[in-house]
């Protein structure tokens, strides 16, 4: 790419980052389709990467060729040079799998995703403790980017859990972690009491960490060990700049207005019917930069709102949030 290509990239991605703010914060009217095929076309024209697969302008935005999440490990997925990135983010992944990188020329889009998407799961205004690593010392770890855009680092409490009963008092607050980082912390630890109307948000999975437990048995411990039944999981991942999130056990995830999943038959490359397995396959307008739509390894059930997420294909390679926590 020279630098007159460059320039007007920069310029249209400027231009397509204010409209697709201006929608997330519900000050426009246009479409999510007409935003989604506008950045589809933008990416076609900027990346290599998507380039071949778009040689005809989708119809829809259910119709937009997606990206498998592996090639974020194989290729650089961005419309601009390196030289114009502000951050880029690390999948977790072990030797044999590889890491993939999420590249950002602008985190505007991200943090306003981290922030409304929060809000609208209705976990805005509680103070957070955070079982994660601050990006201090994790500067490629996306989950840690966005967990310091809603609490302060005095906040982050994973190398100082023992002192996480100091700071509970008699207000609500939102434990935040991974789910490997919980199970840490349960078996370290006595129990301890959480004030009413408090939550937990856990998110990542076990993959390549030796170590398996059901989500009814994890939510069994809050339980037993927090005292909490309302525990909210947060899907996300490091190639996607927005998250979906779901209450309880069986419960499906929803996704904010600037996203969208839909449960593809794998056979067929059509989505699921209601009640159905496939594979999730994910449109995010805030992924501006990179690519809108991903086709993961993530198995789930299409519902009749959101989909209800089992867990990654066996085929799939071993990865997730949980694990960057872990090597720590």
């Amino acid at each position: 790419m020279n630098s007159l290509e460059s320039a007007e990239e920069s310029v249209q991605y400027s231009h397509l980052e204010s409209r697709i703010l201006r929608f997330m914060q519900g000050q426009s009217e246009e479409s999510f389709e007409t935003l989604l095929l506008d950045v589809h076309a933008f990416q076609a024209a900027y990346n290599p990467v998507i380039a071949p697969l778009s040689r005809l302008r989708p119809k829809s935005w259910q119709a937009i060729p997606a990206i498998p999440q592996e090639v974020f490990k194989e290729f650089r997925i961005a419309t601009f040079p390196e030289s114009a990135s502000v951050r880029v983010f690390y999948t977790s992944g072990t030797t044999q799998a590889g890491t993939g990188k999420h590249w950002f020329r602008s985190l505007t889009l991200y943090e306003e995703a981290a922030r409304e998407g929060w809000r609208r799961a209705g976990l805005a205004g509680i103070p957070i403790l955070a079982l994660l690593p601050h990006p201090s010392s994790a500067p490629h770890s996306s989950l840690a980017q966005m967990a310091a855009w809603l609490t302060p680092e005095k906040n982050f409490v994973l190398d100082k859990r023992e002192s996480i009963s100091e700071m509970i008092r008699d207000s609500p607050v939102i434990i935040f972690g991974t789910a490997l980082a919980f199970l840490d912390y349960f078996e370290r630890f006595p129990p301890l009491k959480l004030p009413v109307g408090s939550f937990a948000v856990e998110t990542g999975g076990y993959k390549g960490s030796q170590r398996t437990i059901s989500k009814t048995d994890l939510y069994q411990l809050f339980e037993r060990h927090f005292g909490l039944t309302a525990v909210i999981n947060e899907y996300g991942m490091t190639e996607l700049s927005s998250q979906f999130y779901a209450r309880g056990v069986g419960t499906p995830h929803q996704a904010p207005p600037w996203a969208r999943a839909l449960v593809i038959d794998p056979e067929t490359n059509q989505e699921c019917p209601i009640g159905e397995i496939g594979l999730l396959r994910l449109f995010d307008l805030a992924n501006l930069g990179s690519a809108c739509v991903i086709q993961t390894r993530d198995l789930a059930i299409r519902r009749e709102e959101g989909f209800e997420l089992l867990g990654r294909d066996p085929a799939a390679l071993p990865r997730g949030c949980s694990l960057t926590v872990r090597s720590m």
